[in-house]
């Protein structure tokens, strides 16, 4: 019998497991699950990013292609398990984040080009300096105000971002030559990262993304549920070059055996904070997900009703499941884990763990407040980072508060924003991601906004909600009724204090933020 083959009366193992594999900004995760949503086994790789000039963010295809095989392939060694037993692989990737490549010969026209990358910045600033987008803005602002449809509302405010794919995009097509004779042969592909992984996994027999991908480019209209051909015509971008949009619980297919040697079934693609409240299980309108890892997102189940963009808040789709389409909408905070980081290599402390008693050890912050980079209220580019109110009194525990207080502050703008303009009660408020498993910002935001917020076991939710989205595509469970009974809930915090006694705070921290504008 030649080596490797299997005794033909030997009894095969069922597949009882199920894989999630989340692909972030700073880490590549992947987590074997059983049928009780147990972790089996686990492995993970720092992503690696490169700066080639000042600005630019990427990633090497290859070397991403290497660690997603490699945590794959760990993870079920880590569980005992092989290949065989693997029901299917859900995928949760960083959204925005984009490579072209030839249709034909699959090579990639670029690295991957990051949604941190600000290359685009010079492009963004002349279009919105532009006469056309004023004359845009007005256009749509006349339409909105005759017909009363949503979805002339966003247009009539349009601004471009550096963090916008479309910007960079339409900067590949001005300065990749190939890329654009490429695609004036229709022979340029365009993809996100779980795109190019579901060809390279299907060895190019499978160009496909899922609508939750699709709706956080930027450029695919939620309203219609198409690419936006308006925008693409605009920035003069090729409709030729767009993936078809499948289902988020969806069989793509199967990866090629002589990758994992056995064709493991792909059946979820999603983005991370989409498969995160998934993960959650906020499936009900008015279901809240809070996560606070390198940035904060908060996003708000709003069910079959899509809500225009509203400048700070924006609509994305959560998932598509057959005829289901669920909507979110999002409100973002930049700068969360990245600034306790910052805080951690300037030796503030020394453990993560520490600081959430540093800023229980004193009664307030004595009067020193930290501005972060970027704000949800403030659209202000020149904004950096600083702290103000430093007196000879001022120890480490008080910058550490003032940090910590800062992420609750801006939890409790954006709270009241959704509350404002999103017109659907809030539910359940559920919390993700590193930070919170800080008991402070945990406990603060709670009372600023007078919610209790649930704290899952597993901070990993975007891994789960991938895993529970290719379970429900594969059978490996029934509905998302059995999943709401597999969530596990290891804290729940509820308000202690009146939000007013951080009125003075609140108020001293707010100003200086107008204090720090144009620094």
């Amino acid at each position: 019998m030649p080596c490797g083959q299997p005794d033909s009366g030997a009894e095969v193992a069922p597949a009882r497991y199920v894989l999630g594999v989340d692909l972030g900004s700073t880490m590549v995760k992947c987590h074997v699950y059983d049928r009780a949503a147990a972790v089996r086994g686990s492995s993970c790789r720092k992503v690696e990013s490169l700066y080639p000039r000042p600005g630019w963010v990427e990633l090497d295809p290859e070397v991403l292609w290497s660690q997603f095989v490699g945590v794959v392939k760990e993870a079920v060694q880590t569980a005992g398990l092989h290949m065989g037993q693997i029901a299917g692989l859900g995928i949760s990737t960083q959204r925005g984040t984009f490579i072209t490549w030839h249709k034909y010969t699959g090579k990639p026209f670029h690295n991957f080009i990051s949604w941190q990358d600000i290359r685009s910045a010079e492009l963004v600033g002349s279009w919105n300096k532009s006469l056309l987008l004023k004359v845009i803005h007005v256009i749509f602002t006349v339409l909105h105000f005759l017909t009363g449809n949503d979805r002339y509302l966003a247009p009539s405010f349009l601004t471009f971002s550096t963090q916008q794919t479309s910007m960079k995009l339409s900067w590949v097509f001005k300065n990749i030559p190939e890329a654009e004779e490429a695609a004036k042969k229709n022979n340029c592909c365009f993809g996100t990262i779980d795109t190019w992984l579901l060809y390279r996994l299907t060895k190019g027999s499978v160009y496909a993304t899922d609508y939750s991908n699709a709706s956080s480019t930027g450029i695919f209209e939620p309203f219609t549920k198409c690419w936006s051909p308006t925008l693409c015509n605009l920035l003069s971008l090729p409709m030729s070059i767009y993936p078809p949009v499948k289902d988020t619980s969806f069989n793509f297919g199967s990866a090629d055996s002589e990758i994992f040697g056995v064709p493991i079934p792909i059946m979820a693609l999603v983005a991370d904070q989409q498969a995160a409240m998934f993960g959650e299980c906020c499936f009900h309108p008015g279901d809240v997900k809070l996560t606070m890892g390198t940035g904060g997102f908060w996003n708000v189940n709003t069910g079959e009703h899509l809500f225009a963009s509203q400048r700070s808040l924006y609509p994305l789709i959560g998932w598509k499941i057959g005829k289901e389409v669920v909507y979110l909408t999002e409100g973002t905070i930049s700068d969360i884990g990245t600034a306790i980081r910052w805080a951690q290599d300037i030796d503030l402390f020394t453990n993560v763990d520490e600081t959430a008693k540093m800023a229980q050890s004193i009664a307030d912050s004595q009067g020193v407040c930290f501005i972060p980079g970027l704000q949800v209220s403030v659209d202000d580019t020149h904004l950096c980072a600083s702290f103000m109110g430093l007196k000879p009194s001022t120890t480490k525990n008080h910058l550490v508060r003032a940090i910590l207080e800062s992420i609750a502050f801006r939890n409790k703008l954006l709270y009241d924003t959704i509350v404002k303009k999103v017109h659907i009660p809030l539910q359940t408020i559920r919390a993700d991601g590193g930070v919170s498993n800080n008991s402070f910002v945990m406990q603060m935001t709670s009372d600023l906004i007078n919610k209790k917020i649930e704290k899952p076991a597993n901070a990993d939710m975007s891994s789960l909600g991938a895993a529970f989205l290719a379970g429900l595509a594969s059978g490996f469970w029934t509905d998302k009724e059995q999943l709401k009974k597999l969530r596990r809930i290891e804290a729940v915090f509820e308000p202690q204090k009146d939000s007013e006694e951080y009125r003075p705070a609140m108020d001293t921290w707010l100003q200086a933020m107008k204090h720090s504008l144009h620094w």
